[in-house]
């Protein structure tokens, strides 16, 4: 049984419905990656997923439970979610933004007790930022700063953490950083890693389990091998693409690609 799934659900804002009729399974303590054209869908169905927006109609169940009926502060210590923008507030520090991901667990006045520290800390580490812990966020280069946020996700202690476009304005050592450490905390944690990403070969690399939508609709659900092919990219993206073996870690890899004209 998945503990987060969906049933027939529909998504929009207002009267422009965005996904419709959506059923899909999200595999536990694995990395599930979607992927589309920009407008598909991927980032409204994450916010769903997170209750970040409500959906119109049908279901999304954790845990055999509506997330609709679940308390908020327990859904956060079941989830954590890093959108595609972030803002920080001026002067803040790495340790005090890592610290927010404590606010779940916090009581009262909302002081830091000894566990809140212990989580702070071990996320620190976990994430190679504990030099910068009192170090501004806004002094921070693109990658570290990236890494601070999943710091913060790792202190919220969530089994599910999703991330909408992790890599977006990073260079290529520091996006293939920021997916290693992701990898990592899947194989050695049993994280549930659900992300959106737009590189492909970084999806085939990365991910157990990738979802591929179309117009709101899953045109190909499954392994890299089972998505990242000719037919469903072309269908999805309309390109032709070559699609080979990544002679270094034996998953599909997209050499080239034509974009499709006229169809």
């Amino acid at each position: 049984m998945h503990r987060l799934h969906t049933d027939r659900v529909r998504l929009g804002y207002g009267e422009r419905i965005i996904i419709d009729d959506l059923s899909l399974e999200i595999p536990d303590k694995k990395i599930t990656t979607i992927i589309g054209s920009n407008g598909c869908g991927k980032s409204t169905l994450l916010k769903a997923l997170t209750r970040i927006i409500s959906h119109q109609s049908g279901a999304i169940m954790l845990d055999g439970k509506s997330i609709l009926k679940e308390n908020t502060r327990l859904l956060a210590r079941k989830m954590a979610i890093l959108p595609q923008t972030n803002e920080i507030p001026v002067g803040l520090t790495v340790g005090e933004l890592v610290s927010y991901g404590r606010f779940p667990y916090q009581k009262g006045f909302g002081r830091l007790n000894q566990s809140d520290l212990d989580a702070i800390d071990r996320a620190l580490e976990k994430t190679g930022t504990a030099e910068f812990k009192y170090e501004s966020v806004d002094s921070l280069s693109g990658g570290q700063r990236q890494r601070v946020w999943i710091a913060m996700a790792l202190a919220q202690e969530t089994e599910i953490i999703f991330l909408d476009e992790p890599t977006t304005y990073l260079d290529m050592a520091h996006q293939l950083e920021v997916l290693e450490l992701l990898q990592q905390l899947n194989k050695e944690e049993g994280r549930t890693i659900v992300m959106v990403l737009h590189d492909l070969n970084q999806a085939a690399r990365f991910a157990d389990y990738i979802i591929a939508l179309k117009n709101g609709k899953i045109v190909r659900s499954g392994s890299s091998e089972e998505v990242i092919s000719h037919e469903v990219l072309k269908e999805v993206f309309q390109i032709d693409a070559v699609v080979e073996k990544d002679p270094r870690t034996n998953k599909p890899i997209c050499i080239t690609y034509n974009l499709i004209k006229g169809e």
